[in-house]
């Protein structure tokens, strides 16, 4: 158990970059392979990188058996997830798969009962969950006592150019479930409905809805209250978002920069120093694997994350509410 978890990545694009940074800044982790359909490609991100080559092919059969892997990253577009999860799944390797875990709930449900299957963890890198700002965040809002609501404000203005802008609902297919698997984490438990009213502002540079507004309700009987856009240039909030917490026994913010505040001086909030992000998830996936932990955010339970966005897109089309039980197929 004290040797690196030898893995290979599969996808070498912009993210995937990224991820070879995180795993050559892991002393837990080696990395013995890296699969890409560009293999000339992917032998200049491994040097540029890593500053070395390891070995590279264009489909993991080719590389699981030969490199001793023990996992997988997974890096690919979404579109691939399915594809390449399963094949590391049947073969016996659990797998951290970046976000979605799928383009559509259909296919989440469908690798998940893989996963189930096999046995193997197939975790999904929701790496908003690992900022110690919103653990904290989490942490002072479950000692307030019931929650009533939980509103989240997102306002940002970029100029990505490319795929994003033409997309049908940009913010709710690229951004929003950042925010929605970050309400299910603070308030644990999964939603039962949503109203969402999707749309695009006038002078919009983007082709489909860049703005909506979306109220879930839980169990509970809590609300959260998303109210977001791409199209919001001056006195942005921060890329986390501004955040707050409405509960029994007081409030708290967070604006996605600094520490949270309930606005009583006489309570100070701490925050941790853990792993954030990315390297956050690849730290809890190593240690899920070693030693046989349950996973935040296994493929079982971010089905819902990803059910979230189809309900509001589909609640902002239809113009009515929408029960989540709807799109997971349980009504």
């Amino acid at each position: 158990m004290s040797e690196p978890l030898r893995v290979i990545q599969v996808g070498a694009g912009a993210m995937g970059r990224a991820w070879l940074h995180n795993l050559s800044g892991n002393p837990g982790v080696e990395l013995v392979g890296l699969v890409d359909i560009d293999l000339e490609h992917a032998q200049r991100v491994s040097e540029d990188e890593l500053a070395a080559l390891v070995p590279v092919a264009t489909s993991l059969t080719e590389l699981k058996d030969v490199t001793g892997a023990e996992a997988v990253i997974n890096v690919t577009v979404p579109a691939a997830h399915n594809q390449v999860n399963e094949e590391a799944l049947r073969a016996g390797l659990p797998v951290l798969c970046e976000k979605p875990i799928a383009p559509t709930v259909a296919e989440a449900q469908y690798i998940a009962k893989v996963a189930e299957e096999t046995g193997q963890l197939l975790m999904i890198s929701q790496s908003r969950r690992y900022l110690n700002q919103f653990t904290a965040l989490c942490e002072t809002a479950a000692k307030l006592g019931p929650i009533s609501v939980v509103s989240c404000e997102f306002a940002k203005a970029p100029h990505f150019g490319g795929f994003r802008e033409e997309m049908a609902f940009p913010l709710l297919l690229d951004m929003a479930i950042h925010q929605f698997d970050s309400a299910r984490a603070l308030l644990g438990e999964d939603p039962v409905a949503v109203y969402c009213e999707s749309f695009n502002p006038s002078w919009s540079w983007f082709a489909g809805d860049a703005a909506a507004t979306a109220i879930f309700e839980f169990p509970s009987g809590a609300r959260f209250v998303f109210n977001g856009s791409w199209v919001s240039p001056g006195l942005e909030t921060a890329w986390h978002s501004r955040w707050r917490v409405g509960a029994e026994r007081g409030t708290v913010l967070w604006d996605g920069e600094n520490a949270p505040e309930t606005g009583d001086p006489r309570q100070s909030i701490a925050v941790g120093n853990a792993p954030e992000e990315i390297a956050g998830s690849l730290a809890e996936f190593i240690h899920c694997v070693r030693t046989g932990a349950a996973s935040s955010t296994p493929a079982s339970s971010n089905v819902q994350s990803l059910a979230m966005v189809e309900a509001a897109v589909s609640s902002g089309t239809g113009k009515r509410r929408v029960a989540l039980a709807e799109v997971l197929g349980n009504d």
